[in-house]
């Protein structure tokens, strides 16, 4: 699976894709617990730990429904906010720093398959990183590569397909840059 978090193309008929498809099965049964009998932000700490092998901070929270189609390849900072009904594609790994929020609806998109019809089960992955306090508006839909930067804002609906500065307001799709953040705004 480390291929994956590298960014090089994975072959379908790789035998990692049977791996990966293992993986997927087992967290089935997580995110089904975690949506739907999970009843306290302790019980989906420990399932989000179990689907994404990583520990997670007592100040992040993850809002149900939540979906992903790998999980072992999502990592989560401290203080990050995820709201309901988001969708992670995480086998090329998806980044939330510290204190990053994540809207209702958004989805976050690490993979892409090739444009080569003759290949298209084929995955390119390429990791989405949200960095510190950037916060990504409701349905927003982030494309794979894609950096937002520390204390951005992508608005609600936006198309994500390029790096977003630092400090910098976008909107739109594709999304494109409104304003710029200062201390005073």
């Amino acid at each position: 699976m480390k291929a994956a978090l590298s960014g090089k193309r994975l072959k379908f008929e790789d035998p990692d894709f049977k791996q990966i498809d293992k993986i997927v099965a087992a967290n089935t049964e997580r995110l089904r617990k975690f949506n739907y009998e999970a009843t306290s932000e302790e019980a989906r700490r420990e399932l989000l730990t179990q689907i994404t092998l990583q520990p997670i901070n007592q100040d992040t929270v993850v809002r149900p429904p939540f979906n992903t189609d790998f999980g072992r390849h999502i990592f989560l900072g401290a203080g990050v906010f995820v709201n309901s009904d988001c969708v992670f594609v995480d086998l090329g790994g998806i980044y939330l720093d510290d204190g990053a929020l994540i809207g209702s609806k958004v989805s976050l998109l690490s993979v892409n398959h090739v444009k080569d019809s003759n290949h298209r089960r084929d995955l390119i992955p390429k990791a989405v990183h949200i960095k510190r306090h950037a916060w990504v508006g409701a349905g927003a839909i982030v494309l794979p590569g894609v950096t937002v930067g520390e204390n951005a804002i992508v608005g609600a609906g936006s198309v994500v397909t390029k790096d977003v500065a630092a400090n910098t307001v976008v909107v739109g799709n594709p999304a494109k840059p409104v304003h710029r953040i200062s201390d005073e705004t």
